[in-house]
């Protein structure tokens, strides 16, 4: 199994290492197993913030997942079915355990040619 890490909106980076939001919503899902995402809270912010492991990784419809998971997902519903417009199929990234970092990490220091934009990147 690999770890990655995971571009999120700062708001949202916020509620999952406040322990607010306990589901993470994607579109498309990693190709390779993964245990652990490190928290990329992005633009402004550009630092990682800590990690969470994964309980589970749900595959659903928008409907669906907004219907079982709107509570836990940290955002509302106008943009969550934005987010979600022309797809059929979503995922959720059910969190576990969330830890973070005392002082966050700048990636460019140990990723060369870091640029944090995409969805995430595999880190081995």
């Amino acid at each position: 199994m690999s770890n990655a890490i995971l571009s999120i909106q700062p708001i949202y980076a916020e509620a999952i290492i406040k322990g607010t939001k306990t589901i993470e919503f994607r579109r498309k899902i990693f190709q390779k197993g993964i245990k652990k995402i490190y928290i990329y809270s992005s633009a402004p912010t550009k630092m990682i913030l800590g990690y969470f492991t994964i309980q589970a990784v749900i595959q659903e419809t928008p409907k669906k997942l907004w219907e079982q998971y709107h509570e836990v997902g940290g955002i509302d519903k106008e943009a969550f079915f934005e987010y979600f417009k022309e797809t059929e199929k979503g995922f959720g990234i059910v969190i576990d355990e969330v830890v973070a970092f005392e002082n966050p990490l700048d990636p460019i220091d140990f990723i060369k040619d870091f640029h944090g934009r995409g969805t995430y990147i595999y880190l081995e």
